[in-house]
């Protein structure tokens, strides 16, 4: 395809304004009154700068600037682009998701950004379209078979792959002591059981080698190729950039048409698989149980639309847990201490069940373990699994703090930097410290959701929180029961990496020793 400068006025006005972007860094008045975010601003550009310069390590740019400023907003505006404010203030949180939530919708700029990605389904969708996946989804996710059902495919994935997994990788090859990448084991163990959950199907991404199909394990590349790209779009300070790459074939953009090739084509699978076994012409194979069943029997849904629910679900139910249980196993890899708590509970919970050491934990055992459920609410709050959510401003607003937000702004509310800031958490706010979610009497004590947002908060909030607690806290009393973990990476802290979910790059590297199961 040929292309020219005068067929494309966008990139065009990028190679034209690069001078006037260099001069205005070059000349910055050292003099100039900088405001209470403590940045320097430029003529015509204001902050871009820090932005382009801090956009591959933004949370902890970000959480710096908040920690040192004394309000908890950031705005900024740039003429002949879109304006944004990213804050971190329970207050502005609450006025955005909550009390002034239909003037912040995801909006039509969010919204294009992932509809490749995730079409509309339920998380890149507004209005009545968001609002009739919004009541079934609600309305399935409060049965109790669905809840048993999710029990049951856990308890499966954990039994018959994790632990002989873990086994495996404690006895070593060859007599040596083999490292595990746990971060990858999880995403392998939540996608298998997304799947299963969701779609009545088992991709055995953590069977033993050999036994899981080759187009699984494609499919969850494309799948973190997509939410990288996605995040890129979202990062950048143009945000109509990435549909030029797109255009003229340039990275990441390239390497997003073969990720959504992979990633539709597979949930495509799956629809038309079910509607082979459906026997009639357009219709879904029913089954009692799993969430697709379940959404289709909610009305007519074209091919497009349950593809758009397999890739949502596929994000929520894989992504988000494998993040928070990577970043716990993480922390409690280097807090013995808080490790020996959660052994105590667990051991005791089977102490007062008098079932002995078998397989899993019923849903009553699980539900007692009260520091273990502290634990993991903490762990989230130092790294959330959304460390960012985005949503757009329909018509201009202030937000509580005074913040001026102007129609068709992105708004950006940051987790990681609210859990890191004094005035929010207190003093010890950076420490992981369990006890701070635990009564006098030990108990688990919730907080606010706009103070802590890492199930969203407002009419979005996450409907399946219970039943991704049952998870993680299932998984974690199995895993630390028998097994325990060294993080071998060295004293370094992991590097953050920021896709739609917060990520550990290179992986999680640990050393697992059996440690026998408790008396």
């Amino acid at each position: 395809m040929e292309f020219s400068l005068t067929s494309s006025p966008p990139l065009l006005l990028i190679l034209l304004l690069l001078p006037l972007l260099c001069f205005l860094r070059l000349r910055r008045d050292p003099k100039k009154q900088a405001r209470a975010h403590g940045l320097k601003e430029y003529p015509i550009i204001g902050i871009l700068p820090h932005l382009v310069e801090n956009q591959d390590r933004f949370l902890e740019w970000y959480t710096g600037v908040m920690q040192n400023s004394p309000v908890h907003t950031l705005s900024f505006k740039v003429i002949g682009l879109t304006g944004g404010a990213i804050t971190a203030d329970p207050a502005s949180l609450e006025h955005v998701l909550k009390t002034n939530f239909g003037n912040y919708p995801k909006g039509e700029l969010t919204v294009s950004m992932l509809e490749d990605f995730l079409g509309h389904g339920i998380f890149n969708s507004d209005g009545e379209q968001w609002l009739w996946q919004r009541k079934a989804a609600s309305y399935e996710f409060s049965k109790r078979s669905l809840r048993n059902f999710v029990v049951d495919a856990v308890r499966f994935e954990i039994v018959e792959r994790l632990l002989p997994l873990l086994d495996r990788a404690a006895a070593g090859r060859d007599g040596q002591t083999t490292t595990l990448d746990v971060q990858d084991v999880l995403e392998r163990f939540a996608f298998d059981n997304i799947c299963r959950v969701a779609f009545g199907e088992d991709p055995a991404c953590l069977a033993e080698e050999g036994m899981a199909a080759p187009e699984s394990a494609e499919f969850m590349a494309a799948f973190n190729d997509a939410q990288n790209t996605v995040m890129a779009r979202f990062m950048s300070p143009v945000k109509w950039l990435w549909r030029v790459k797109r255009v003229l074939g340039m990275e990441p953009e390239r390497g997003m048409r073969s990720a959504l090739a992979t990633i539709h084509g597979y949930a495509d699978k799956i629809v038309r698989e079910r509607k082979e076994r459906g026997g009639e012409v357009g219709k879904l194979a029913r089954s009692d149980d799993d969430f697709l069943s379940r959404f289709a029997a909610a009305g007519e849904h074209s091919d497009e639309s349950l593809r758009d629910v397999v890739t949502n679900f596929i994000l929520a139910g894989r992504d988000t847990t494998s993040s928070a249980l990577t970043w716990f196993f993480w922390l409690a890899s280097i807090r013995p201490d808080v490790e020996d708590k959660i052994l105590r509970e667990i051991r005791a919970a089977r102490a007062s069940s008098g079932e002995g050491a078998s397989a899993t934990f019923s849903f009553d055992e699980l539900r007692q373990m009260h520091y273990l459920h502290a634990a993991i609410t903490e762990s989230m709050r130092l790294y959330p699994p959304v460390a960012a959510d985005t949503h757009s401003c329909k018509e201009d607003d202030f937000l509580p703090d005074g913040t001026f937000v102007g129609k068709g702004w992105l708004v950006t509310y940051c987790a990681y930097a609210m859990a890191r800031l004094k005035g929010i958490w207190g003093e010890d706010c950076e420490e992981f410290r369990p006890e701070r979610w635990l009564d006098d009497e030990g108990a688990f004590r919730p907080e606010n959701t706009f103070k802590y947002p890492v199930f969203h908060a407002g009419p979005r909030m996450c409907l399946g929180k219970e039943m991704a607690y049952i998870q993680m806290k299932s998984i974690v009393a199995c895993v630390l029961e028998r097994f325990s973990f060294r993080y071998v990476g060295g004293e370094r802290h992991p590097k953050l990496v920021m896709s739609l979910t917060l990520r550990m790059g290179g992986g999680l590297p640990m050393r697992v020793k059996n440690r026998g199961l408790a008396s």
